[in-house]
């Protein structure tokens, strides 16, 4: 029921849980009034993003207010105001939110397009084959594209349904098991992969950038080339095995797909040679993945590091003045600019918790509670990071579950004596694996189960296999591969 904008009964609880911890669940030794004030804050937030109480950035702007009406933060109303806007001023979240602007270029221009039909015109031979050019076109794509949704959901699905249309599957005439049920679960589960490979897949990651960076007082900073060597090996290791594991546990009826092939090379026949505006955006992404990578700096020495956030700047200022996005394009982006406002929010409030001493609270309750158990910090470094990972199944969105639990979790395995760039990479690995849980854990899941292919019994059962493969993968052989590096 709704009534205006909200949801009326989620709201409803939202702020009775609120009120609640506010007003009637006593504060504990050891947590101030204002870290207790500000966490029912949050807490109510977190609820209602969970509900969907109104849309996002909408929620967002409610906890603003609420922080400097409040002044939990600051006694000075002034001050109050700041510290409520004070999320506005991160360089990452304007990172991903340009990042966002520029990755229209891709639908744009049709580039992202190009790439998936040109990876199936060259494996596309046999079912299995489609399922790699689709997990090569979500990779390819993924360093440029914050919003995983639009990856996976706007630029892969579309191609995905169009081959299984092809050949005749299709939910509504009860083919869907022909080939577009394996189509759309390895569609699914790549996902997650290429959202862990890189800072810039998914809006959140650079949140845990940050918490990571407060919790070990600048001492571990993870730079986009960091996160993307440290990534590399165990993803390329995951997204092999995808269309494996989903052609063993839900093979498709048609094994051999050469008209695929032939479709995607009349689809890229009909696109005729590259545009200007694919060829601009070519340039753009390279440059962007050497500037990032540090490649500069790698060559020339430290005097040409350049900000993260400024080469996301330098190439939407590119875009803009070859005229491949007009600042028409720009204002349109609505998710880039909801992105900037929620982020913005939700990063001031985990800020705020931990300068008043709550994280490290809470990481103290959930460090004490592992530690009876009497493991070495390998063993209680598994059972923290399960209880992380599985406590997805409680929540409809990657942000809401990060800026609640990765700080506290963070600092609870550090306690424990795990290694901090090894225990960060771990988490941070299954921050976005945990969306191959339900058919509700990112934005990308309801669009690809609502188009009809998977039943939720078969979304949920490939789900858990899933995170199985993949949490043993980023555990184990992501965990040489950082020996190797020297990570830890």
């Amino acid at each position: 029921m709704k009534a205006g904008g909200v949801n009326v009964v989620p709201g409803i609880l939202s702020v009775v849980l609120t009120l609640g911890l506010w007003f009637v669940v006593p504060i504990p030794d050891g947590v101030s009034v204002n870290a207790w004030h500000l966490l029912a804050l949050f807490v109510g937030t977190i609820a209602a993003i969970i509900g969907k109480v109104m849309p996002i950035g909408a929620i967002a702007i409610l906890a603003i207010t609420l922080v400097a009406l409040t002044g939990v933060t600051n006694d000075s109303p002034s001050g109050a105001i700041k510290d409520a806007l004070s999320g506005f001023s991160n360089s990452l979240i304007w990172l991903i939110g340009i990042a966002i602007v520029i990755s229209r270029g891709l639908s744009k221009t049709g580039l992202g397009n190009r790439v998936g039909y040109y990876f199936i015109a060259l494996f596309g031979k046999k079912t299995i084959g489609v399922g790699y050019a689709l997990a090569l076109s979500e990779l390819i794509i993924a360093p440029v594209t914050p919003s995983n949704t639009a990856r996976g959901g706007g630029v892969i699905h579309p191609i995905m349904k169009s081959i299984a249309n092809s050949f005749g599957s299709s939910p509504e005439a009860g083919t869907s098991r022909k080939i577009g049920h394996y189509l759309a679960l390895v569609n699914y589960h790549i996902n997650p992969i290429t959202s862990a490979m890189f800072i810039t897949a998914t809006a959140p990651n650079p949140l845990i950038v940050k918490f990571i960076a407060d919790a070990t007082g600048a001492d571990i900073s993870i730079t986009w080339g960091t996160w993307a060597l440290a990534a590399l090996l165990p993803g390329l290791v995951c997204i092999a095995l995808v269309p494996l594991v989903v052609y063993a546990i839900y093979p498709p009826e048609i094994k051999n797909t050469p008209d695929a092939k032939t479709y995607a090379q009349s689809k890229l026949t009909e696109m005729g040679v590259m545009s200007y505006g694919e060829k601009v955006m070519v340039f753009v992404f390279t440059l962007l993945l050497l500037l990032w990578a540090g490649v500069p700096a790698l060559l020339f020495g430290d005097d040409f590091i350049v900000n993260t956030t400024a080469v996301a700047f330098l190439g939407l200022s590119i875009l803009l003045v070859t005229g491949v996005l007009s600042w028409e394009d720009v204002l349109k982006e609505k998710s880039a600019w909801d992105t900037v406002v929620w982020f913005s929010a939700l990063v001031m409030m985990a800020t705020f918790l931990n300068k008043l001493g709550l994280v490290n609270w809470f990481s103290s309750v959930v460090e004490n509670n592992i530690e009876h158990f009497g493991f070495d910090w390998p063993i209680s470094v598994m059972i923290l990071v399960a209880i992380y990972f599985y406590a997805h199944y409680f929540f409809a969105s990657t942000t809401a579950h990060i800026t609640a639990m990765f700080a506290a979790f963070y600092a609870a395995g550090l306690a424990l004596g795990a290694p901090p760039l090894y225990l960060g990479l771990l988490l941070a690995g299954a921050s976005s694996l945990m969306m191959s849980l339900t058919h509700y854990a990112t934005g990308t899941s309801p669009i690809i189960f609502g188009s009809g292919y998977v039943s939720m019994e078969d979304w949920w059962l490939m789900g858990f296999i899933m995170s199985l493969v993949n949490l043993t993968i980023w555990g184990c052989v992501g965990g040489l591969w950082w020996k190797l590096l020297g990570f830890w």
